[in-house]
């Protein structure tokens, strides 16, 4: 039998939250050295499960915008509970089936964004709000008064991209790590293809060379 790789305590987040901004977030209103790494979708259950062991073994904090719809959340839920309860992952909306919500009437904002609430809440037992990634990064003004109606109030943008939604090369999305996994960042990848999962070492090496500390939305906003 393999052995268990070991377990690296996640480092703790800092200790004074700052209130929730209104509107939209795009970065962390801090002068301090912290990347909040956020993930979406999870349409490939392994990358979902490599996504976790990462987490797990390399004690970094992250943040998933989940897509309920995808079997993978449901396939790994019991090894992610365990982060999720303790912190170290943070969950947060980002609609059941990946629907452009500005294509959708406000009563199917709303089912979209509910159906992934309820998802989350029976799975893994933690209420996201008031935290939503729209897919795309596609919002406007009706779509967040339609969100925050069932208390999803902070849309979560970002402000770098792993571009990894689709088919990336090891090296590409090293390239975007290094152009954007900065202070005070909000950095956004994706748990659908497999080339990330190759070049985790890599990438948690540069958020150590750079000082920086990984947060969660949490660990930085009183909610």
């Amino acid at each position: 039998m393999p052995p268990v790789p070991a377990v690296t305590p996640a480092p703790a987040p800092p200790a004074a939250k700052v209130p929730l901004p209104a509107g939209v977030l795009t970065g962390l209103p801090t002068t301090d050295q912290v990347l909040a790494w956020t993930v979406d979708d999870g349409s490939d259950s392994e990358v979902v499960r490599l996504y976790v062991e990462f987490a797990r073994t390399s004690g970094t904090r992250l943040t998933f915008f989940l897509n309920g719809s995808y079997p993978g959340w449901s396939d790994h839920a019991r090894l992610l509970k365990p982060l999720v309860a303790s912190g170290q992952v943070q969950l947060g909306n980002h609609t059941w089936s990946h629907a452009d919500l500005t294509a959708l009437s406000d009563a199917g904002i709303v089912a979209e964004l509910q159906r992934n609430h309820d998802f989350i809440v029976a799975t893994f037992g933690v209420d996201p709000r008031p935290y939503y990634r729209p897919p795309y990064g596609y919002r406007d003004e009706r779509t967040d008064a339609a969100a925050a109606s069932i208390g999803y109030t902070s849309p979560v943008m970002w402000y770098g991209s792993l571009a990894d939604s689709g088919l990336r090369t090891e090296q590409e999305i090293l390239g975007l790590a290094d152009q954007w996994f900065l202070p005070a960042h909000i950095v956004i990848g994706h748990l659908n293809f497999l080339p990330v999962t190759r070049v985790f070492p890599q990438l948690r090496q540069l958020i150590t060379d750079r000082g920086l500390t990984t947060v969660t939305l949490d660990d930085m906003f009183q909610r």
